[in-house]
């Protein structure tokens, strides 16, 4: 085959002797069809690739140094409220200006108590008082009144709120200050003592419990046995 012709045997016979040649208008045919169908394959090749899914949820995220409420302290409705503690009774006699029943909160000490008396008189001698001793309830407070003034101070026919039943012996659990004191061998500082060991300890159960007193030996427990009770 020359010049573009056809061998006569391959075609029919209406295209034999037939010349073909190749026009502009078929080269800018054929090149666009060429580029129609590379764009084509190149769409195909892009949507068969994979591709990652966005995910509908947001991520969760941890913020740091949020304030965390603290739970609520108020009762849940139904539940029963704490109860208060009672109130305490005590007695404060002798020279203050109201004497009488004080009651008070638990935890008072014996300062609140002659505050709320209305104070001691002037002049009155506060010394054998342990101002900052813890109240205890029903007990009495003699304000600047001896051991000696102390039964003197009561009407006829009656006996003071603590007092021994007999002579020679004085209740641990309800004696005061000046009482403790009438015991042998016992002053102001042994007497305290024993106040203060009754009110962090509570009432004495046994008189052995005497000789855990500060100050309290076996000797000193010997002579003072026969003159105290509980």
């Amino acid at each position: 085959m020359r010049g573009g012709w056809i061998p006569d045997p391959v075609l029919p016979d209406r295209l034999r002797g037939t010349r073909w040649t190749l026009t502009p208008r078929h080269v800018a045919v054929i090149s666009l069809v060429l580029l129609i169908g590379l764009l084509w394959a190149g769409c195909s090749v892009l949507r068969s690739r994979p591709h990652q899914v966005p995910n509908p949820q947001p991520p969760a995220t941890l913020t740091t140094g949020s304030p965390v409420a603290a739970p609520s302290t108020q009762p849940s409705p139904g539940s029963s409220p704490t109860s208060t503690p009672p109130a305490i009774v005590v007695h404060v006699a002798g020279k203050v200006r109201k004497p009488g029943l004080i009651r008070t909160h638990p935890g008072a000490r014996v300062a609140d108590a002659l505050t709320a008396a209305g104070g001691p008189l002037p002049g009155t001698d506060l010394t054998t008082l342990n101002l900052a001793r813890p109240l205890t309830d029903g007990e009495q407070i003699l304000v600047g009144l001896t051991a000696s003034s102390q039964s003197n101070a009561l009407p006829p026919g009656t006996t003071q709120p603590g007092a021994p039943t007999s002579p020679t012996q004085v209740d641990l659990n309800t004696a005061t200050l000046a009482q403790l004191e009438t015991l042998p061998g016992v002053g102001p500082v042994l007497a305290q003592r024993i106040l203060d060991y009754r009110t962090q300890n509570g009432p004495f159960t046994t008189i052995d419990q005497l000789q855990e007193v500060p100050g309290v030996g076996q000797k000193k427990f010997d002579s003072l046995k026969p003159h105290v009770r509980i």
